[in-house]
């Protein structure tokens, strides 16, 4: 008992204020509660499995930077497809809606599941199972499956809050600006590690291209959802 809450407690300090736990509060805008937390859990139990049983052979046999930057164009992803959606538009997210909710535990999952590898939380459990060994590998990977888990559920309790507590609109903002800043600063982290590993690349250039590129189209997106909203507003 005091392993599992040794284990428990590191894992719920270490997620606090993680990005992790930002994300799922951005995610709240997209998806429904339900959805999140099946995405959230599997995520969360395939990766503490990998990290105590496996000993970190996936940030072995993955590249860092590739990490990085699959993490950071998720980001940028989730950014653009929260400035893209059409909260107006309730008829057609009805008639979609089987398709939506079918897959939106799988994007949750994927996004976490990738935000989630090389993060101090796996780091921490990857320590814990080294240090006991596998014959406390299954209590290891309960608490810290529990504690990670515990810390993200307020993440996605405090993030539905915000949505029924705020205006219209501004979650998505803060989503966007969440997603954004998490997905210029890995893209960043990645950059770097580029071209200290793999090849000479000026980062900083490479960095500013790829964010002006990422702010046309987000301005793009935005300007289509408010034509595409006026004419909706005006069939009303």
């Amino acid at each position: 008992m005091l392993l599992f809450l040794k284990v428990f407690f590191t894992e719920f300090i270490a997620e606090m204020g993680d990005k992790t736990q930002l994300m799922l509060i951005a995610l709240t805008s997209k998806y429904k509660l339900r959805d999140i937390i099946a995405g959230t859990a599997v995520a969360i139990l395939v990766l503490n499995g990998l990290a105590v049983l496996a000993g970190g052979l996936v940030s072995k046999f993955i590249p860092d930077w590739l990490i990085k930057m699959i993490a950071a164009f998720a980001f940028l992803y989730f950014a653009a497809s929260t400035i893209a959606g059409d909260d107006e538009d309730e008829e057609e997210e009805e008639e979609g809606g089987k398709t939506k909710i079918r897959f939106a535990p799988l994007a949750v999952f994927c996004t976490f599941f990738v935000a989630e590898l090389g993060d101090k939380t796996q780091l921490t459990a990857i320590t814990f199972g080294a240090n006991e060994g596998m014959s406390a590998a299954v209590i290891v990977w309960i608490a810290c499956s529990l504690g990670l888990f515990a810390a993200d559920i307020l993440g996605m309790l405090f993030g539905y809050l915000l949505k029924s507590k705020t205006p219209d609109g501004l979650l998505n903002t803060l989503a966007v600006v969440i997603f954004s800043v998490f997905g210029v600063f890995t893209l960043y982290q990645g950059l770097k590690l580029i071209s200290a590993e793999v090849c000479p690349l000026p980062v900083w250039p490479a960095l500013i291209a790829v964010t002006v590129v990422f702010v046309i189209v987000c301005v793009c997106l935005f300007m289509k959802r408010e034509k595409k909203n006026s004419w909706y507003r005006r069939l009303k």
